[in-house]
């Protein structure tokens, strides 16, 4: 099970939302590609980016941090918001991201999201509000539950989902296993992880569920209630 801790950009700083809203960002650097650098000497292998900003307007807009933090460590890169075309995918995957996210265009266009998990490495993004799928940043609830979406990239190349619990996202209340386990089985495909991870016995209950490839840690990390060096520890040694 792959630990990524995340870093989101909000106006070219690193910051934690409280259940998805803009207004509740707290700013914890300023240079997020020190933070990425932080993961590394902690022996992460991944970093999990999200554009903030570009998930709202629809297109990228913290490319310059997102370059920096690509070019000063060799972690893998996913990346996620605001990506809805070919084109931005390509410019990311040009600028070194490893693989691409792809949320509210999934719903949208799902024959898009299938035609480009053929050419690039793409995650899907599936972020539910009370089961349903929420899209635009998390500021609209779709009518279709996340389960039923799930299904729909079972086989077609998809390399995970990404499955966050925007109630519990930044509540440190703890992750979501059963929806995260019933998105699993939805879907059949590595499954990660998101929203509300408070501690160690997250990850040790999720690694013995057998059913989750990864977990996402975002404020957990940032507020101290994760120790990130004994979570990676405990996964590799559950993995020998």
């Amino acid at each position: 099970m792959d630990i990524l801790p995340a870093i989101d950009l909000k106006d070219g700083k690193a910051v934690r939302l409280t259940k998805g809203l803009m207004e509740s960002a707290k700013i914890y650097s300023n240079e997020p590609w020190e933070v990425a650098k932080v993961f590394e000497e902690m022996g992460s292998k991944w970093v999990h980016l999200v554009d903030l900003n570009g998930a709202f307007a629809g297109e990228p807009k913290n490319l310059e941090q997102i370059e920096k933090i690509r070019k000063n460590c060799h972690l893998k890169l996913e990346l996620g918001g605001g990506i809805r075309d070919e084109e931005t995918i390509r410019r990311y995957v040009d600028l070194g991201i490893d693989r691409v996210i792809l949320g509210s265009i999934a719903l949208k266009n799902p024959a898009f999201v299938k035609e480009m998990a053929q050419k690039y490495r793409v995650v899907v993004g599936i972020d539910a509000i009370d089961g349903y799928v929420a899209v635009e940043g998390w500021a609209e609830k779709s009518t279709m539950k996340a389960t039923e979406l799930a299904r729909a990239f079972a086989d077609v190349g998809v390399e995970a989902i990404i499955c966050t619990d925007v109630g519990r996202d930044g509540m440190l209340s703890g992750v979501n296993l059963d929806f995260t386990l019933a998105i699993a089985e939805a879907s059949g495909i590595a499954t990660i992880a998101s929203g509300g991870l408070k501690n160690l016995d997250d990850i040790i209950s999720l690694k013995q569920s057998h059913k989750v490839s990864g977990v996402i840690v975002g404020k957990a990390f940032y507020e101290g209630s994760l120790d990130l060096r004994e979570a990676f520890a405990f996964v590799a040694k559950e993995s020998l």
